[in-house]
């Protein structure tokens, strides 16, 4: 039987840093009440022109060099994105051009939070099917491109970074279970809309673009109970208990939810990688950049079970359980 395992990972964040003090200076909000509600304290933010694929490339690099792969051993890309540098070509095109690869299959997943959960477990059928060996999964976001910079409630959360992993096939199990779910009847809650142009920037309005939109309290609660009931389904499927898990990898959208998420695994934070503090929420990017964090100052190790979960607009919601 083929099995798919991750053997190398890599991200990288944009240059440039925001900081909730800046914040303050754009909006009518506080360090202190940002810190509180969601536990982020600075955020990265692409810089003009910068475009999602450039944020992919290095963290497409950085997971091949560890893995010790170059890129013309891979046979698939996968881009979780829901900020695409086109409409077409997809991202994941665009990113095989800028790594120098001709001919096997790249597209992108749109499940914004959830997208790189998503990606991972179709790399992990493509892999276990034997329709490739050597896949490439990317989760890279500009959600700043898309964030209403007048918004206080929601442009203190999202930020810009891309994370990557190298999936391939393995005859020791890696990827245990995938679980991956949607109900686009709750898309009002958390959405992109086009902004008044009575209370907007007209500049912010020239090319069209929809801001994020969000209804905080309602997603706060969807997201604790749909978490938790998916935490218990890939558990049990897997004929799995909590004490086995070593490290819980979960989507970086707000301290309180991850806190909420490990309460239900009985888990102490010890043992959750978080990087919302130093990141901010940057949806599809943020479970691979939280793992290579953890991969990369040594935490996570060869043989740690893995957790990783997402919860995301529309919604979207899923989880991948692992042996590094």
């Amino acid at each position: 039987m083929i099995h798919s395992r991750i053997t190398g990972t890599g991200s990288y964040l944009p240059e440039r840093v925001m900081t909730n003090h800046d914040l303050e200076q754009m909006v009518d909000t506080s360090d202190e009440w940002i810190r509180e509600r969601t536990g982020i304290e600075q955020r990265h933010i692409a810089a003009d022109g910068q475009l999602t694929s450039d944020l992919a490339e290095p963290a497409a690099r950085r997971a091949l060099e560890a893995a010790g792969r170059v890129p013309e051993e891979v046979d698939l890309i996968i881009v979780a994105t829901t900020t695409p540098d086109r409409t077409f070509p997809s991202t994941a095109c665009l990113l095989q051009q800028k790594l120098g690869i001709h001919g096997p299959p790249a597209f992108d997943v749109q499940a914004v939070c959830t997208g790189f959960v998503y990606a991972l477990s179709v790399a992990d059928k493509f892999i276990k099917t034997g329709a490739a060996r050597c896949a490439l999964v990317v989760g890279a976001e500009t959600l700043s491109r898309i964030v209403n910079w007048s918004d206080r409630n929601t442009c203190v959360l999202f930020a810009d970074g891309a994370g990557a992993v190298v999936v391939e096939a393995s005859d020791e199990p890696g990827i245990i279970r995938t679980d991956i779910h949607a109900d686009g009847s709750y898309e009002s809650l958390l959405t992109t809309v086009k902004p008044d142009p009575e209370t907007t920037d007209p500049e912010r309005l020239a090319d069209g673009t929809a801001f994020i939109e969000m209804r905080g309290n309602e997603v706060f609660r969807m997201a604790v109970n749909t978490l938790g009931r998916i935490v218990d389904q890939t558990m049990e499927a897997a004929g799995m208990s909590p004490d086995e898990i070593d490290w819980l990898v979960p989507h970086q959208a707000n301290i309180r939810i991850i806190q909420a998420t490990a309460r239900k695994l009985g888990m102490s934070m010890d043992r959750v990688v978080t990087t919302v503090g130093q990141h901010g929420n940057t949806s599809a990017a943020s479970v691979p950049l939280a793992l290579d964090v953890a991969v990369r100052d040594g935490r996570i190790k060869r043989g740690d079970v893995i957790l990783t979960e997402a919860f995301g607009g529309g919604f979207t919601w899923g989880s991948a359980l692992l042996r590094y």
